[in-house]
């Protein structure tokens, strides 16, 4: 990896940041990779300032698509060109796996690529008149964008937001989070190395409560995307309705993965196993509460049980490791303290349910992919986000009540099902309240596909076609046919 530099991207400058010195540590060994000083409110002032000169600037307005769709090309060729340094500085950064880091690399790239195209082809609309004259609906950029982005995929989640922002004309100033800076700074110099018109992009790393508040509140913001949890959510939600602002959010979850008595079980398996200990569980979809039907329930879990302690647990750098370290040490306590109160809820704690032994894993903040079972679907355990490597198992054997518990979440992100019929899949997958329903797989994404969440998982959607116009307002243009004056005016 080069050198990190003590600066941020404040209005196309890069300098070092006026604000509070942010430490960034390895998961793996808790050892010191990068010291870099964050924003401060003036910051924010200057961002905004910048950002909309820029976006008013006719060398950036006037653009054809055709036109700004290049320069989001130039970034997708340019990730894909310093892709494994990236990689692994994203890994030493969140502590992910390499694999899984060159994966989310692989995807910003793409998402670039994606929107590069779709502004390519974009249409405005002429709509049906309804009298003598023609009737035209355009879509306009909103000006400075706010993006607050998540420390669980910093690059893949920045690129999600960036991408149909850049796309529809905004500036935009992104707030990565506080815990996982570096590779969000990285992806901010790339973009400059694109040439990206200066002050159309800041990267402004600090805490959510004093500059992502900032940003949500500035009166030049006029629209904030935020990945995170809900409680923050509700908190942007209050101030977005203050400003009369539209706002995207993908917030937390709690979802239920549905296993029927005949589904595939190898497959079945091995897609549980995925979807809650890939990314070691901190992952808003995450499959966290896994149904199975009674006739297959103590044989599903102990098929479960015996590949979760044969996965590899060890450090990101690795390419055989499965299972990383969490993102801190604090967090890991966090996690390890949820897993405490389920044993005082009742739970049974069947693998798991702590550090694991050995010197290699003593520096690092580990936690073995722990299997739970025992509890009722109204338990805290079942009911909050632990946003780490447990799963709780839960028998149902009638489908209107499975329905019923997998809904009964203020949460409506994801689920998963596994069966052999695709009329069960159907029904349920259409019944069950959620965002994305995934039917014998998992955790499997398209940017070509919409993604958004219900009830407290979220709102608004991202990705798909229709991404670029979530960054746009709509404008409807009427152009009069006749010569003849309005008749109320008796002219």
């Amino acid at each position: 990896m080069d050198q990190i530099r003590d600066e941020i991207l404040v209005g196309g400058e890069w300098r070092r940041g006026a604000g509070a010195l942010i430490e960034t540590r390895d998961p793996a060994t808790g050892a010191l990779i990068a010291a870099v000083h964050g924003a401060d409110a003036e910051d924010v002032e200057l961002a905004v300032a910048a950002g909309r000169r820029a976006a008013a600037d006719p060398a950036w307005r006037d653009l054809l698509p055709h036109e700004r769709s290049r320069f989001l090309t130039r970034i997708s060729d340019l990730i894909t060109e310093r892709a494994e340094d990236l990689a692994r500085l994203q890994t030493a950064d969140t502590g992910k796996s390499i694999n899984e880091t060159r994966a989310l690399v692989a995807s910003a790239a793409g998402t670039f690529r994606y929107f590069a195209a779709a502004l390519e082809t974009a249409e405005e609309a002429l709509t049906p008149p309804r009298g003598p004259y023609l009737t035209m609906s355009v879509h306009e950029p909103i000006g400075v964008v706010g993006a607050i982005t998540p420390w669980n995929s910093p690059i893949a989640s920045d690129a999600q937001k960036l991408a149909p922002a850049l796309a529809a004309g905004n500036a935009v100033v992104l707030k990565p989070a506080e815990w996982t800076p570096l590779v969000s700074l990285a992806l901010g110099r790339l973009i400059t190395d694109a040439g990206l018109p200066a002050g159309l992009l800041s990267v402004l790393p600090g805490p959510g409560r004093t500059i992502g508040d900032a940003i949500v509140r500035h009166p030049g913001v006029g629209k904030v995307t935020f990945t995170g949890g809900t409680a923050t959510g509700r908190t942007i939600g209050g101030a977005a309705a203050e400003k009369i602002m539209p706002v995207s959010l993908e917030l937390g979850g709690k979802s239920p993965t549905i296993v029927f008595p005949d589904a595939d079980l190898d497959q079945t398996v091995a897609g549980v196993l995925f979807g809650i200990f890939s990314s070691s569980g901190q992952s808003c979809i995450a499959g966290s509460r896994v149904f199975i039907h009674a006739d297959v329930y103590d044989e599903v879990l102990d098929r479960l049980v015996r590949h979760t302690e044969k996965l590899r647990i060890g450090p990101g750098t690795d390419p055989a490791t499965q299972v990383a370290p969490m993102v801190t040490h604090a967090h890991r306590d966090k996690v390890a303290a949820m897993v405490d109160r389920a044993r005082e809820e009742g739970a049974r704690v069947l693998c798991g349910g702590g550090v694991p032994d050995g010197a290699e894993y003593a520096a690092g903040a580990y936690y073995l992919p722990t299997i739970l079972d025992g509890l009722a679907n109204d338990s805290a355990t079942c009911q909050e986000e632990i946003f780490g490597p447990v799963l709780v198992a839960l028998p149902f054997a009638d489908e209107e009540d499975l329905v019923a518990q997998a809904n009964d979440t203020v949460y409506g992100l994801a689920c998963g099902i596994w069966t052999g019929d695709y009329r069960t899949a159907w029904r349920v997958g259409r019944r069950i309240e959620a965002g994305t329903v995934w039917i014998n797989t998992y955790k499997q994404f398209s940017i070509s596909t919409p993604f958004s969440g219900l009830k407290g998982s979220g709102l608004g959607t991202e990705k798909g076609r229709e991404g670029i116009r979530s960054y746009t307002r709509q404008k409807s243009l009427y152009w009069g046919l006749t010569e003849d004056p309005l008749p109320w005016a008796g002219v």
